[in-house]
């Protein structure tokens, strides 16, 4: 298989990114097509990103898909045609390395075992490692050391989940992301249906049910229960209740089978019948798995999967966006984009902080200019679904030799801490031993990041419009929306998460619309959207390393930024040939 693929950048859709789910505002997509066409927003946005529980999913906000049809309680075809109304094109996920448990192809394996046409689909555990590890009492292979030590984890332990077969064998399977297996309560009449009255009298099923429930609500290992005399029955429970195992989680893909490349063929397709243009590659580094490999973006397999990506995508008129966060140190970022790929900006959010927490362009203009040195094109944000990366501003030692970050691992420290201090939460890393080996994310909303100043957040969003790349804003942060700690501490193990996804009614829109931060944000969005200053070239000017002087020009249309990174006040002028022509100040 060609390993190369052609370097020749496809050219980004103009303008600027809207970034909700389906039912951030109001309770379906329907209700934010109706805030779009508000005057308000006018010529504001000309893309949306649209978070996959526009799909069918049932984990992990949308990013355990079931398939990629239209969620139809969220989201209808008319929707979708009414932005096309507003020239609001559309960017989707495709979640390459998993599927959710509920998809029609793990449920044809649970349902066929071994003479399901999607066995290949999934990938055995044991079958991938059976040369390279032990086998383990719990009938899992355990990789050797030297394996073992190299694997990239999100959680901690093997990244395993054990399926029931028909044949009554479990099996484990690849899943590197969420899992829970649970079970539904045994009745009396199940035991004396499936053992039969002559085995069983009713007092001792409904004896079996109570101590088998027990076991079950306790969320204890069933072959822990304890029969009594009735013992010589257990393994027929454990069989019955077997039948009536729950999975919830993603599972990983055998990129190896023919059938998921197949599978991502239909999907591409289908996405671009439901209007998409923009396909972000949501986990893509985890797909190729190597025996021996860190299997995190593993060279040059990875490589190989994105070119076949992208023929298909061609064939599709898509444009692929991998999703990727690593060390800046890794460089990671870099090959993606020379390769042709535009990418997550995911730097940009800890740069705004660091420079309005310590009023200095340093880093920031570090950043710019080697976006436009190696002409890297980038999507950035502010605040998303997910948190503010920090991982990502770290070195890295490769092959011996340690690379730089874009800030210190104390300027870092000292980002994580002030956010921590305004109210966030943290996401970790961890090895194979369960300990944690590095931070991930700082879950905030961008608003209560910044101490929820108005003025850090009309000059960070000022900031984002003036950078080179595609701005994407989130829901939330153009209504200065604040941290919601009842909502991350009702969330679970994904808790932290929901810190930044609170759901606004229409009333909550009319009051933001009221207020000056959310109507001058607005203001700045659709000076990037419309003007045709943003296709030409940036200047960035010497200043003083607490000011920010940027220009945009293109064919005598000219918009400048200067601001001051520690009072926050800063102007915006444009002008030029067919260029409405303005100085406003904000203050």
């Amino acid at each position: 298989m060609n390993t190369e693929i052609e370097s020749t950048k496809q050219a980004m859709p103009k303008g600027v990114i809207f970034n909700a789910y389906p039912d951030s505002i109001g309770r379906n997509l329907a209700d934010i097509v109706h805030m779009l066409k508000r005057p308000e927003f006018k010529d504001v946005f000309s893309l949306f990103y649209i978070l996959p529980t526009v799909f069918n999913s049932d984990l992990d906000r949308g990013f355990s898909i079931i398939d990629y049809d239209l969620n139809d309680e969220l989201v209808s075809r008319e929707d979708l045609e009414q932005l096309h109304e507003l020239n609001v094109m559309f960017k989707f996920d495709l979640v390459l390395n998993h599927l959710s448990v509920g998809s029609p192809q793990f449920q044809d394996l649970l349902k066929h075992g071994d003479e399901s046409k999607y066995r290949n689909f999934f990938i055995n555990w044991n079958d991938f490692w059976q040369t390279h590890g032990e086998m383990s009492p719990d009938g899992h292979v355990i990789p050797h050391e030297e394996h073992l030590e190299k694997l990239f984890m999100r959680k901690p332990g093997l990244p395993i989940l054990k399926v029931r077969f028909p044949d009554g064998t479990d099996r484990p399977y690849w899943n590197t992301f969420y899992h829970d297996v649970s079970y539904h309560e045994v009745a009396p009449h199940d035991l004396l249906q499936a053992l039969g009255i002559n085995e069983l009298t009713h007092e001792d099923a409904e004896h079996i049910a109570a101590i088998v429930n027990d076991v079950l609500n306790a969320r204890r290992d069933i072959s822990e229960i304890d029969l009594g005399n009735l013992s010589h029955h257990k393994d027929d429970i454990i069989s019955i209740v077997e039948q009536n195992r729950k999975y919830l989680g993603q599972m990983d893909l055998n990129a190896q089978s023919h059938e998921v490349w197949e599978f991502y063929d239909e999907t591409l397709k289908k996405l671009r019948a439901h209007g998409g243009k923009l396909v972000r590659l949501d986990a893509f580094a985890y797909l190729h798995k190597e025996p021996g490999e860190v299997n995190f973006f593993n060279k040059p397999g990875t490589w190989e999967y994105l070119g076949k990506l992208k023929s298909i995508a061609d064939k599709y008129d898509l444009i692929l966006l991998p999703e990727i966060h690593a060390e800046y140190g890794y460089g990671l970022h870099e090959e993606v984009a020379a390769r042709g790929f535009p990418i997550y900006d995911f730097f940009f959010p800890g740069l705004v902080i660091d420079a309005l927490d310590r009023g200095s362009n340093k880093h920031l203009l570090q950043w710019i200019g080697e976006i436009l040195e190696k002409d890297i094109k980038t999507i950035n944000m502010l605040g998303c679904h997910d948190g503010i990366p920090v991982l990502d501003l770290r070195g890295k030692k490769v092959d011996g030799v340690t690379r730089r970050g874009l800030l210190s691992e104390g300027e870092i420290a000292a980002i994580i801490d002030e956010v921590m201090d305004r109210g966030g939460r943290v996401k970790n890393l961890y090895g194979p031993d369960g300990k944690k080996i590095a931070y991930y994310q700082v879950n905030a909303t961008f608003f209560s990041a910044l101490g929820e100043d108005e003025r850090k957040l009309r000059l960070a969003r000022a900031i984002q419009m003036f950078m080179p790349g595609t701005p994407q804003v989130w829901y939330l942060d153009l209504f200065a929306g604040r941290n919601d700690y009842a909502a991350a501490d009702m969330g679970g193990a994904a808790g932290h998460k929901e810190i930044n996804r609170t759901t606004l009614a229409h009333s909550d829109i009319d009051h933001g619309l009221s207020r000056i931060v959310v109507r001058d944000q607005l203001e700045l969005m659709r000076l990037r959207n419309k003007s045709p200053a943003f296709e030409g070239d940036l200047e960035i000017h010497d200043s003083d390393e607490h000011r920010l002087h940027m220009t945009w020009t293109h064919h005598g249309c000219v918009a400048t930024l200067n601001a001051d990174l520690r009072d926050f006040g800063f102007s915006v002028t444009h002008k030029g040939m067919a260029c409405a022509e303005y100085v406003t100040s904000y203050r």
